[in-house]
This record gives C-alpha cells, structure tokens and sequence, in this order.
C-alpha cells in the first residue's frame, strides 16, 4: 500500500507554528514539511509579491530569528544562515499553497 506524500502528523504540523509578533505564522523553512523547498517558496513569492500583502507574510528581524531559533530545536539549519526568514500567516499560507499550485490547500491553524 503506498502511503499517501501529504499524510503527517499534526505534532510535525504543530511543532511548524510559531507565534511571532502576537501571530500564529509558519515560517518558509518550515514549508519543506509540505514539499516545497525554502529556495522554491521564496522565488514564488517574490515573482507574486502582490498577492502578499503585509498581513499575509512579513520577514523576521535578526533579533527574532535569533529568538525562534534558540526555542526551536529543528530550525538550527538558521543559526548560521545570513538570510532572514519570512513569516506566513494562516492566509498568507493559503496564498503560498496557490500561488505554489501545491495540492495543499488549507492549512488549519
């Protein structure tokens, strides 16, 4: 019986989202949990950066990133890295699942 690519648990879906700025938001490295390569989500999202507005996705600054990754063990890959990571809101998310044309489309917060 092949397993089905989009089954995961919702501890893996859970430990993915944050609270950052008093909003609950996943971060771009997390979409990798979907498939979808940091590098990959990123180009889509600067090709269609009108279709995210500022309450859909913001970048973290150095303090923040710094923050999240201090707290979470799965985002050390961060630590070292000199780009800034982007956050996406629950619609935000929903925009990167279309704009991705990702079969994922809701991701309930």
């Amino acid at each position: 019986m092949k397993s089905n690519p989009l089954s995961f648990g919702v501890s893996r879906i859970s430990s993915a989202i944050h609270t950052i700025r008093g909003q609950r938001v996943i971060l771009d490295t997390d979409f990798v949990i979907y498939g979808v390569p940091t590098k990959c989500l990123n180009e889509q999202v600067k090709r269609n950066k009108n279709r995210f507005p500022d309450d859909f996705m913001f970048q973290l600054t150095l303090c923040e990133k710094s923050e999240v990754v201090a707290i979470c063990d799965h985002l050390q890959q961060l630590k070292y890295s000199p780009a800034l990571p982007y956050a996406f809101t629950e619609h935000g998310a929903i925009m990167a699942a279309n704009v991705l044309n990702s079969p994922l489309r809701c991701i309930n917060y």
